[in-house]
């Protein structure tokens, strides 16, 4: 009897104590909130594996996340405070979010969206209670309803399609087909380190999806140069396929480009063999990837074969590579190496980095820095060495990198009067009312240092310091009008420079500023480099780039932006030189430049 009592005994208890537990966790949750969110960069692209870190109100961290392969991150079961959310990633600026606040019940959605030049983080929703958005008996209930389905396509990993169904079938073959159209005039023509563009331009993109899981792309600029009265014309195609798990997978593209030269060009060249001036053709194609070697280890790589035809036809293979070590969740080690022009990948883009469009519309209007050394045609290459590390303390990013340069056939912007100038190696700029001048082959090794400060959600402040190659005349006064003598006056050595650059953007207008100094020895020819390590895009001299977006009427699609590219505005970086009959010539990397344009966004 008494075994019978005690066991009864035991059984009510342990019964008293699991429903305790049951109603206990409950509350418990009921207690708790949840912050969650998306990453992706200014494009709209999921970026996996984002580094997110939860501070308290006592700045503590209490957790850290990766995102997942769609972007998203999650925090569960957070107590009442107030929270800050810090997101980093490689090749972007850190993320700063503060005074989120969490009550019993909240579910808090985070927008974060990550750039090389200003990343945000924006609150988009908040709601009382942490229940599913969707129950499985109301998806079912919308599937059983032909009116009502297309409502789930707004869902992630949701296909309502019959795959037996040929009409949807063929519906799903093109799909998120999106776009964009750029015109775009400049005072004179651009002109850089890595090639020139026409003053006059319009270009278009158009991406498409193949059944979802590849994306196609056409894209093209038609230009026109009103100074040397030259028509050009460039055309892209890129095909990429993702991979099973929505990671991008292998990219391949195909670009052509032609430039039908003025008579100008064509008297310029003593060669015997023509008449007027020799068209300039560009056929490429490339190939691009990104894996991912071990956890802490990455790779980007690629390769490009271009074939350039201008009086003689020149064939280039140009590999690159950039390899990520993850030294923890806010430092990396990276090394990179590139051959020819920088790939586009790596290429500035002047503060556009939430057009997905932006890089080609890049590439597309520049044409290769042609030259001429001995009478034959020459194209600018260079070939870069690099070693990196960057790491981010709170709000500020600090970032050093050393690198080993070779350019061959270096080619700079000489401004010469009319007549001033004999020689068979001077050629007539193709787009501008300029000439290009052969430097030569020189090579050398640079270093920088870089601190940016995330002052708050729009603002932020980037100062740096370095040293890179240079090219110093060692007189002023020419005897002769030869190009060897031009040469042989160079001597090459290295210079340090300073530089400071801001990004702003106004949280009411949206308008986006982003301006940039960079001083450097005024004697020498400072040569520029594009950085495979860092984010820094910082030109001689004081830049401006201005983005505002227009508001379109209710209703209608897409985005409307106007633009505003100023360039090396005080004219700095002009190394004069003196011909024998007392006239000024003068020997620059980047002009002075004025460039607008308007962008429609689809």
């Amino acid at each position: 009897m008494r075994v019978k009592v005690l066991r009864i005994a035991v059984g009510f208890v342990a019964g008293l104590l699991a429903a305790t537990g049951a109603t206990a966790a409950p509350a418990s949750e009921q207690l708790a909130g949840s912050i969650g969110g998306w990453v992706t960069s200014t494009g709209g692209i999921p970026q996996m594996g984002a580094n997110v870190l939860i501070y308290n109100s006592a700045e503590r961290i209490l957790q850290r996340v990766l995102s997942d392969e769609t972007g998203s991150f999650v925090f569960d079961s957070l107590p009442p405070d107030v929270y800050s959310v810090r997101v980093s990633l490689s090749s972007f600026v850190p993320a700063l979010k503060r005074n989120i606040i969490v009550q019993p019940g909240m579910r808090s959605l985070l927008s974060v969206s990550l750039s090389s030049v200003l990343s945000s983080v924006e609150l988009v929703y908040s709601s009382t209670g942490n229940s599913a958005i969707m129950s499985e008996d109301w998806k079912w209930v919308l599937r059983s309803d032909s009116s009502t389905r297309p409502v789930l396509r707004i869902l992630p990993k949701v296909d309502i399609s019959d795959p037996n169904d040929r009409v949807n079938l063929s519906s799903s073959m093109f799909s998120g087909m999106r776009g964009a159209v750029k015109v775009s005039a400049g005072d004179p023509g651009a002109v850089s380190s890595y090639g020139s563009e026409t003053d006059l331009g319009t270009a278009f993109a158009l991406a498409t999806s193949l059944f979802g899981g590849s994306r196609l792309e056409v894209s093209g600029n038609i230009g026109y140069a009103t100074a040397s009265r030259a028509p050009s014309a460039s055309f892209q195609t890129s095909y990429r396929r993702d991979r099973a798990d929505g990671a991008a997978g292998p990219e391949v593209r195909v670009t052509m480009r032609q430039l039908n030269l003025p008579d100008r060009v064509g008297t310029a060249l003593i060669t015997g063999r023509m008449e007027g001036a020799p068209p300039l053709r560009t056929l490429s194609a490339g190939y691009h990837d990104r894996t991912q070697l071990t956890d802490a280890l990455s790779a980007d790589y690629g390769f490009s074969i271009e074939s350039v035809s201008f009086i003689d036809r020149l064939n280039y293979f140009s590999p690159f590579v950039r390899l990520t070590y993850s030294v923890n969740d806010s430092s990396s080690v990276d090394f990179g190496y590139s051959s020819g022009l920088p790939p586009a990948e790596f290429f500035p883009t002047n503060g556009e980095h939430d057009n997905e469009f932006q890089q080609d519309f890049v590439t597309l209007s520049l044409f290769p820095r042609v030259s001429m050394r001995d009478g034959r045609a020459r194209v600018q290459r260079s070939e870069n060495i690099e070693v990196g590390y960057r790491t981010s303390i709170g709000s500020r990013t600090y970032g050093v990198a050393a690198y080993s340069e070779k350019v061959r056939n270096a080619a700079a912007t000489m401004v010469a009067p009319s007549g001033s100038f004999t020689m068979t190696d001077l050629l007539p700029d193709l787009l501008s009312d300029s000439s290009v001048f052969n430097l030569g082959t020189y090579s050398g090794i640079g270093y920088m240092a870089s601190v940016t400060q995330v002052v708050n959600d729009n603002v932020s402040v980037t100062g740096a310091v370095g040293s890179g190659n240079a090219l110093t005349p060692e007189g002023r006064v020419l005897a002769t009008q030869k190009a060897d003598e031009v040469r042989s006056i160079l001597n090459h050595g290295r210079r340090y420079w300073l530089a400071m650059s801001i990004a702003a953007r106004s949280p009411h207008t949206k308008t986006q500023i982003a301006t940039s100094y960079r001083w450097a020895d005024g004697r020498s020819l400072n040569a520029g480099h594009t950085y495979l390590t860092q984010n820094l895009v910082l030109d001689t001299g004081w830049s401006i780039h201005i983005r505002q977006p227009i508001p379109l009427r209710a209703g209608l699609p897409g985005r409307l932006e106007i633009t505003a590219d100023m360039r090396n505005l005080l004219a700095e970086g002009y190394v004069p030189l003196m011909t024998a009959d007392g006239r000024w010539v003068y020997l620059l990397h980047t002009p002075r430049g004025l460039r607008g344009g308007l962008n429609f966004i689809f």
